[in-house]
């Protein structure tokens, strides 16, 4: 991120806050803020529901404030529904594929699952 628009106590806010966040992770990686969940999933699998029916597991190799992210290795379940107009009847469809990497546009997020962590 650029700094040198932001008021000076703008980046004295994101120093104090970069310096926060280092002494918690050294620490014990305690997550303080939404996206340090993500940020301690880095290089890991994780779980992201999208929008359309989307499931993605992948590893995680980038995200950004947005939640856009770039997955390796991932496995696309894409489940969908159609009504036959007939009988009523819903079909559910679901379709698989893998991908080698993948670029994951944030707005299409809904949910983001870290791996599961032993204490």
């Amino acid at each position: 991120a650029l700094l040198t628009n932001a008021a000076p106590r703008e980046r004295a806010r994101r120093k104090r806050k970069g310096r926060r966040m280092s002494e918690a992770k050294s620490a014990s990686q305690t997550v303080e803020e939404p996206l340090d969940l993500i940020k301690l999933s880095l290089d890991e699998r994780i779980f992201v529901k999208c929008r359309g029916g989307r499931v993605l597991r992948g590893q995680l190799h980038a995200y950004d404030q947005h939640l856009n992210m770039v997955l390796g290795k991932v496995s696309e379940t894409i489940t969908t529904v159609e009504i036959d107009e007939e009988t009523y009847e819903e079909n559910v469809k679901t379709e698989k594929r893998t991908v080698e990497l993948l670029f994951v546009r944030g707005d299409t997020v809904v949910l983001v699952s870290p791996p599961l962590r032993t204490v």
